[in-house]
């Protein structure tokens, strides 16, 4: 079997264990570093944390500052944080990573916000260092356990029989036929019921590392399908050219009601290349699906204009609602809807709202009522 490249433990100490004051400290100066930039980024108030420059290890007393200065940001930082700042921000590589591991999985009290950021850093940890063309039958225990050393340690591959379920839940997302059906069949719901039944179980070595291959497998289910409904879209889109349609309503998906198809294409485009790279988790999926909803109900309006003799209707520069049956929602995010009008499309991700600050990794947003939102895996 084939085993992941990745960087090397910097240390031969467990996650957990006591290291000796000039590694703590490096630590320390290593995670105050991370935690500033977060700092500044999101306008978060953090105190000064006096003799951090220094490269030797102060005295115990520093130190200990030092530590409680790091229990206040954890407080202050949130899981929202560190996946939007990971997403943008080439200050934390995968050291920078296990370090952040080795820090939250060491911290005395493991609540429902420790878990979900160890949960988070470990499927990024991972997704950094495996091959990008990992094959998912590859990604068994064994060789995530493999890639997972560096914060975990040499584990002994043997999963309890409450594991299994994650598996249970993969396949039924694999059986999806779009993000639609993922979204609402139940799945993702699963998936946090696990996490969330596990308890004190999730902080087991064998337990993250399964935990970890589940996300990185949910992650690639998401990758999958995100691109299969832009491709559909942009079918779509040139079904709906070549009808002669220059615009279509597309309020559902926070754009216009006469949203040109040219710059739709031009959007879709950007956006498949942003999902061509990393997967960026924490992104709005719910204009991805109004689009592709939006665009197939402009398909059937067209198709039923057609049938009853009013081709005429849907001649260039129709009108939005002659062009499409898709109902009308109120845009989510003006700024959003407006970045989009303006043309303003070479950001890879222009158009996309900005995450909610508590939004699980693969939350959607949620105005409509007959929208669900649901949690990440």
């Amino acid at each position: 079997m084939t085993q992941p490249s990745g960087p090397q433990p910097t240390s031969s100490q467990p996650a957990g264990a006591a290291p000796d004051l000039a590694l703590e400290w490096s630590s320390i100066r290593r995670l105050h570093s991370i935690y500033a930039e977060l700092a500044r980024e999101f306008v978060i108030d953090a105190s000064a944390c006096g003799g951090i420059e220094e490269a030797v290890a102060p005295a115990p007393e520093s130190i200990e500052q030092a530590r409680h200065w790091l229990d206040e940001m954890d407080e202050k930082i949130q899981v929202h944080h560190l996946r939007q700042f990971l997403q943008t921000s080439s200050l934390v590589d995968s050291d920078g990573l296990v370090v952040l591991l080795r820090h939250c999985l060491a911290k005395p009290t493991r609540n429902d916000a420790v878990r979900d950021k160890v949960d988070f850093l470990l499927v990024q940890y991972f997704s950094q260092i495996a091959p990008t063309d990992l094959d998912d039958n590859h990604a068994d225990l064994a060789y995530v356990a493999h890639g997972l050393e560096p914060v975990l340690g040499t584990l002994e591959i043997k999963a309890p029989v409450w594991l299994n379920a994650l598996d249970r839940v993969l396949e039924s997302a694999r059986r999806s036929r779009s993000l639609d059906e993922l979204l609402h069949g139940g799945v993702l719901e699963q998936g946090r019921k696990a996490k969330g039944q596990a308890g004190e179980l999730f902080f087991l070595p064998i337990a993250l590392v399964a935990f970890t291959r589940f996300g990185y497998l949910m992650r690639r289910v998401f990758f999958r399908l995100m691109l299969a409904d832009l491709n559909n879209i942009l079918d779509g889109l040139t079904e709906l050219e070549e009808k002669g349609v220059e615009t279509i309503d597309c309020r559902r998906a926070q754009f216009s009601a006469q949203e040109p198809i040219v710059r739709l294409r031009m959007i879709c485009q950007s956006w498949k290349v942003m999902f061509q790279a990393e997967y960026s988790s924490g992104q709005p999926l719910r204009m991805l699906v109004d689009l592709r909803a939006s665009v197939e109900a402009a398909l059937g309006r067209c198709a039923a204009e057609v049938g009853n003799g009013k081709a005429d209707d849907l001649a260039p520069g129709a009108s939005a609602a002659a062009a499409s049956a898709s109902g009308g929602v109120a845009p989510l995010t003006p700024a959003a809807s407006h970045q989009v009008s303006s043309g303003a499309v070479s950001q890879p991700n222009a158009g996309f709202a900005a995450s909610k600050p508590d939004a699980a990794e693969f939350e959607i947003s949620s105005t409509a009522p007959d929208w669900k939102p649901d949690a990440d895996s």
